[in-house]
C-alpha cells in the first residue's frame, strides 16, 4: 500500500539525503534567526528606521554573488564538492560567531556590519552553486527535482521557525546572541556532511581544468534559449522583487508599529506559504515551464496584495501569497536548469544563476530602500509587484509561449 504523501518525500528514502537534509534543517534555523537579527539591528539600533542602510547591507551581502562568479561556478565544477561545503560552511559560522560577539559586547557599529555582511557574502558565493548541485550527488537526477523541492520545504519551513525564534531572542536577551545561535547552528551541517556515506553518492562529471572555464559557461548559457529566458526572469524578480528584508522589516515598523516579535511573525508567516508551495513543488514528478508563468504572475498578484494590506492581518496574508509565489518561482528555476545541463557544465549555470537571481541586489536593494525613505514602503511593494508582472510578459513572449510546451532535456532546450 502506497502511505500518503510518499512520493512528496520520495528523496528522503535515501540515507545520504536523510543525513544532509537534518544538518542543512538545523543550519537553516540559524539563518533566519541571524538574517531577521541583522535586519533588525540595522533598522532600529545602528539607524533610525533607515530603509536605504538595509538596501547596503543587502547590496553587500549579496553583491560578491556576481562578482565572484567568474570563480565560483569553476570551483563548483572542480573541485572536491564535499571538501568545499565544509570549507564554506566553517567561514560562515565563524563570521556570524565573531559577528555575535562583536554585538553582544556592545562595540558594533554599522560599518561592522556592513564589512560582515560582504565577507559572508563571499563565503556564501562559494557556496550557493555548489550545495545546489551537490544534491544531486545525493540522490541522483531521478529524484533531483523532488530533492529541490524538499530542500526549500526545508528553507522555507526553517524560515517559519527562524524569525520567531529571532524575535524572542532579541527581546529577551539582545540581538547579539542571535548571530551566536546561528554560528553555533553550522556545527550540524558540519557534522552531517563528514557522516555522509561516501560510496552512496552518485558523483557529478567533474569539467577538465582549462582557461577560459567561464567564458565556455558564457558561451554554452549564451546557446540555449531557455535559459537565457529564465535568467531574465531571474534577474527581473531577484534585482526588484525579492528585497523582503526591506519590504517586511518597513511596513512592519513604519506602517504597523510592530515590535521585534511582531516583525519576526510576518516573516514566519510569509514562510508558511513557502512550505505549501515547497511541498506542491515536491509532490510534481518534473518542472515544468509553465510554473514559472504561473509563479511570478502569482508574486505580483501578492505583492499587489501587500502594498494595499490596510493592516497587520491583511499583509500578513499576502505574505503567504508571496511565499507560494516565490517557491514556485524559484525552486522550478533550480530544477529545469540543472535537468536540461550538461553535468560538466552544472556548477557554472547554477553560479550563473545564482549570481544573476542575488548579484542584482547591489542595485535593487538600494533603489527600493531609497524608495521606501521618500516615498513609503507601500510604494517599494509597488515595485516588487511590477517586477513580478515584467517577469510574466516575458514569459508570455511568443517565442515562448512556444517554449512552455514542451518538457526539457539534456541536450536541447525548451523549443
Amino acid at each position: 500500500m502506497t502511505l500518503p504523501f510518499a512520493g512528496v518525500f520520495r528523496s528522503l528514502r535515501n540515507f545520504n539525503y536523510r543525513v544532509w537534509a537534518a544538518g542543512a534543517f538545523v543550519s537553516n534555523i540559524g539563518t533566519w534567526v541571524q538574517r531577521t537579527a541583522q535586519d533588525w539591528l540595522v533598522l532600529t539600533q545602528l539607524t533610525h528606521h533607515s530603509a536605504a542602510a538595509v538596501g547596503v547591507v543587502m547590496a553587500l551581502q549579496f553583491g560578491p554573488q556576481l562578482l565572484l562568479l567568474p570563480w565560483t561556478g569553476f570551483a563548483a565544477d572542480h573541485f572536491n564538492q564535499r571538501k568545499l561545503l565544509i570549507a564554506t560552511q566553517a567561514a560562515m559560522g565563524a563570521l556570524a560567531l565573531a559577528l555575535g560577539l562583536l554585538t553582544v559586547a556592545g562595540a558594533v557599529q554599522l560599518w561592522h556590519v556592513y564589512i560582515f555582511a560582504f565577507l559572508f557574502g563571499s563565503a556564501a558565493a562559494f557556496d550557493a552553486p555548489v550545495r545546489q548541485t551537490f544534491v544531486t550527488a545525493l540522490v541522483g537526477d531521478e529524484d533531483l527535482h523532488n530533492a529541490v523541492a524538499l530542500n526549500s520545504t526545508s528553507f522555507s519551513a526553517a524560515r517559519m521557525i527562524g524569525p520567531a525564534v529571532s524575535g524572542l531572542v532579541i527581546a529577551a536577551i539582545g540581538t547579539g546572541w542571535a548571530f551566536l545561535i546561528n554560528g553555533a547552528s553550522f556545527v550540524a551541517v558540519l557534522i552531517s556532511l563528514a557522516f555522509l556515506r561516501g560510496s552512496e553518492l552518485h558523483p557529478n562529471a567533474r569539467a577538465h581544468r582549462a582557461r577560459g572555464s567561464f567564458t565556455e559557461g558564457l558561451r554554452y548559457v549564451w546557446g540555449r534559449p531557455d535559459l537565457k529566458v529564465i535568467l531574465v526572469m531571474l534577474f527581473l524578480i531577484g534585482t526588484f522583487g525579492l528585497n523582503f528584508p526591506i519590504f517586511i522589516s518597513t511596513m512592519a515598523v513604519r506602517v504597523f508599529h510592530s515590535d521585534a516579535r511582531g516583525y519576526g511573525l510576518l516573516s514566519s508567516f510569509m514562510a508558511t506559504g513557502t512550505v505549501a508551495g515547497a511541498l506542491f513543488a515536491a509532490g510534481r514528478r518534473k518542472a515544468r515551464f509553465r510554473s514559472l508563468l504561473l509563479g511570478s504572475g502569482l508574486f505580483g498578484i501578492g505583492c499587489t496584495l501587500a502594498a494595499l494590506a490596510p493592516n497587520y492581518w491583511l499583509f500578513a496574508g499576502s505574505l503567504a501569497i508571496i511565499g507560494v509565489a516565490t517557491l514556485t518561482f524559484t525552486s522550478t528555476t533550480n530544477s529545469l536548469m540543472q535537468l536540461s545541463t550538461e553535468p560538466a557544465m552544472r556548477g557554472r549555470v547554477m553560479a550563473l544563476r545564482v549570481g544573476i537571481a542575488l548579484g542584482g541586489t547591489p542595485i535593487g536593494a538600494p533603489i527600493v530602500g531609497w524608495i521606501a525613505d521618500h516615498f513609503g514602503p507601500r510604494w517599494a511593494l509597488a515595485v516588487g509587484a511590477a517586477a513580478g508582472v515584467a517577469a510574466a510578459l516575458v514569459a508570455l513572449f511568443p517565442a515562448l509561449s512556444r517554449a512552455s510546451k514542451a518538457e526539457p532535456t539534456r541536450e536541447g532546450s525548451l523549443p
